[in-house]
């Protein structure tokens, strides 16, 4: 199969395909719109594995470039919530050629099939991942509540 060697908008720009309505404020402002448009990568939120073992959850969160102080870690009874912020380094130039790094604030839950000991979670954070061991609770509390008329 052949490759192009031009992009389309520079086919669409040449002398063989010239009109008008190529050349309107309307075509130029798509095709910036199209230029400058960041990559469609999916939300702004880290990658994670949650793993399953026989006392404890584990999740695993890819965080490269996010400080830890910005990292916070909440339980209740059977939800994990993670939230951090990315920001942007000081040294940074401002005007970036391309900029597909994302910064900013996100948050996740995880949500586990039995309870959690809120009391025992441990958090770790190095070389720009976070894992969080969330210990199984050993006992759960039912309560029962009498129908009244």
């Amino acid at each position: 199969m052949p490759t192009l060697r031009h992009s389309p908008f520079d086919l669409l720009r040449s002398d063989l395909i010239r009109s008008d309505l190529l050349e309107s404020d309307l075509f130029q402002k798509l095709e910036h719109q199209l230029r400058s448009a960041k990559p469609q990568s999916g939300e702004r939120v880290p990658a994670a594995d949650v793993h399953d073992g026989p006392e404890a959850y584990t999740i695993t969160l890819e965080l490269p470039g996010v400080d830890k102080a910005s990292i916070d870690v909440k339980a209740t009874d059977r939800t994990l919530v993670i939230s951090a912020e990315r920001q942007p380094s000081p040294t940074a130039p401002q005007a970036a050629l391309i900029s597909e790094i994302r910064y900013g604030t996100w948050s996740r839950s995880f949500r586990f099939p039995g309870g959690i000991q809120r009391e025992g979670l441990e958090a770790h954070y190095r070389d720009g991942v976070l894992t969080v061991t969330a210990p199984k609770a050993q006992t759960t509390t039912t309560v029962q509540v009498q129908v009244e008329d």
